[in-house]
């Protein structure tokens, strides 16, 4: 399946990125995906390439390419317990400063690399994403509703995107949220601003999970919630193209 290694052109320099295509020579629906907050690594380049099995052209940037190319933190094999504390002392920091501007200046920039690719479809795309990438997804989704048709979000503060963006959505949604992240009073606010949006969504705890049960390269790793990501994923991007 072909594979590339990118550079992005933002405003505020070049985002690396990492993209893959079907291999039928097609063109095919665009799909951002945002990784979480550990960023692109082996797990993250299987995931793009599952969902790119499925007849999708997948682009995952790095968000925070301000601070360094990919790796942009040196990361275990398996990411445990033991090691969360001294990976979150650099991480958060680059969180923070990862604004609302610079989310909405980068994802100008991602979708029009994305939709200027020939291997990809006229019209609008999709965005995914997990941890934090779940928050930068919806926020895209947001500011551009013309351009985006879908919006998955796993494991993700999707919430912290706030009302005013929130009522923005006019993409298919999907939300799965861990049991860890949201109680059942936190969802049901969560879903009656979703409501007032009028938009087509599911959004589910996973029963039994915790946050990142999506990454096979954690300690939080779910195999089946990780299934059932995939069923509602690709039955979302299906109903959207």
């Amino acid at each position: 399946m072909p594979t590339q290694s990118v550079q992005i052109p933002t405003p505020d320099g070049h985002a690396d990125a990492f993209a893959v295509f079907p291999d039928d020579g097609a063109r095919h629906p665009g799909v951002l995906m945002y990784p979480d907050g550990f960023g692109i690594r082996p797990v993250l380049r299987e995931m793009a390439r599952e969902l790119a099995g499925h007849g999708y052209c997948v682009l995952v940037p790095n968000p925070f390419y301000r601070h360094g190319p990919t790796p942009v933190l040196d990361l275990p094999e398996h990411i445990g317990a033991e090691a969360r504390p001294a990976i979150f002392a650099r991480l958060m920091p680059m969180i923070e400063a990862h604004t609302t501007d610079r989310i909405l200046r980068d994802a100008d920039a991602y979708l029009d690399f994305l939709t200027s690719r020939p291997e990809v479809s006229p019209g609008p795309v999709a965005v995914t994403g997990y941890c934090i990438g779940g928050l930068l997804a919806t926020h895209t989704a947001a500011a551009h509703p013309g351009r985006v048709a879908a919006l998955a979000g796993f494991h993700a503060p999707v919430g912290a995107a706030g009302p005013d963006s929130l009522h923005r959505l006019t993409a298919r949604a999907h939300f799965g949220h861990a049991e860890t992240d949201l109680t059942p009073e936190a969802l049901a606010e969560l879903n009656h601003t979703l409501d007032a949006a009028g938009i087509e969504y599911t959004s589910e705890i996973y029963p039994g999970t915790v946050h990142g049960f999506t990454m096979a390269d954690t300690d939080a790793f779910d195999a089946a919630a990780l299934q059932r990501h995939w069923e509602n994923l690709l039955g979302l991007l299906g109903r959207a193209f």
